[in-house]
């Protein structure tokens, strides 16, 4: 049997493809290569096996999926493909929701069809919409502020109308800032355009792809006046979804929504310092105003990680920038 890694060939998706192969798993990887590289594909089999299958196919042509399942004897699956930038969500919003939740629905009903009953699912904190400033647990409000957003919300509640009724259990991880990269440097994160997110951009400022980090307001009621927020070092959060799929084969039922952070916030500045530290020079920056809908400081609770999963992180905020430092100077230009 095997373990299907749908956009396998993304960020979080390879690594958690390593981490699988790592933890004893045979892999088959799907990816359209619409937002990832094939290359990603070759350092995850330089980094396990050669024998990693790796399909290049869209999940909303259900002929792909039927021949992927039947060939490889899928079992378990964590389900990464989607479209995920949020500004381009709001300018195309139908091919959002057409993508993700149409690859969703298309990859549950195979799972259903072909006995494959066990779905970690990569949604994320944005479900949450608007947090209140500190901790989010699971049981906070839900929602979303983009079309993006709204795909992972509503693929969640997918999955758990799914379970409720036939043999599907799934975990749906909500997870908040990865970053970070497999420590040999060979495998990480290259956005497409100008990085949305903040450690990318730092990194690629530190390489001198981008002049200046703008830091979106430093007066907010925290430490430095900077943004707080959780960020997770992606080798931890891969290995969150192997203890997922642990937790399913021990018989986790329904459909579980899980927080997948280190339970502590660090600063914009924070980060920026860690980065400097890493790349041993400072990293310039500029204070902006803030940004509309931005919050002073959240982070995630884990506490029900710890006890349904049995996991918890075990990388710090440096780690982090040194593994992405690695992995961003070794590749200046990532996988191009």
């Amino acid at each position: 049997m095997a373990t299907l890694v749908t956009g396998g060939a993304g960020y979080i998706g390879s690594h958690t493809a390593v981490a699988l192969h790592e933890a004893g798993r045979d892999v088959v990887i799907v990816d359209n290569l619409a937002n990832a590289s094939r290359r990603a594909v070759e350092a995850v089999r330089a980094l396990t096996t050669p024998e990693v299958v790796f399909v290049e196919g869209d999940l909303l042509d259900p002929v792909v999926l039927d021949r992927v399942f039947a060939e490889h004897e899928i079992d378990e699956v964590v389900h990464f493909a989607a479209h995920k930038a949020v500004g381009e969500s709001v300018a195309h919003p139908l091919e959002y929701y057409r993508n993700n939740l149409g690859s969703t629905i298309g990859l549950a009903d195979a799972m259903v069809r072909h006995g494959g009953n066990r779905l970690v699912f990569s949604s994320a904190g944005t479900g949450y919409g608007q947090p209140e400033t500190g901790p989010v647990t699971e049981a906070a409000a839900t929602g979303a502020e983009s079309p993006y957003g709204w795909t992972k919300y509503m693929a969640e509640q997918i999955l758990t109308d799914t379970a409720a009724v036939t043999d599907l259990d799934a975990v749906l991880l909500r997870y908040f800032n990865p970053v970070g990269a497999h420590p040999s440097g060979t495998l990480g994160e290259d956005p497409h355009g100008i990085p949305n997110n903040l450690v990318p951009f730092v990194m690629q400022v530190a390489v001198g792809r981008l002049d200046r980090v703008r830091v979106f307001g430093a007066d907010y009621d925290t430490p430095d006046g900077s943004g707080v927020r959780d960020y997770i070092h992606v080798m931890d959060l891969a290995e969150a979804h192997v203890a997922a799929l642990d937790a399913l084969g021990r018989g986790l039922p329904g459909a579980t929504p899980i927080n997948i952070g280190t339970g502590v916030g660090h600063s914009v500045l924070e980060v920026i310092e860690a980065a400097a530290r890493a790349v041993g020079s400072p990293i310039p920056y500029e204070v902006v105003g803030r940004r509309p809908g931005d919050i002073a400081m959240t982070w995630a609770a884990t506490d029900r990680a710890e006890e349904l999963l049995g996991w918890r992180t075990s990388r710090d905020l440096d780690e982090m920038l040194r593994d992405h430092w690695r992995w961003q100077s070794s590749n200046p230009d990532g996988y191009a």
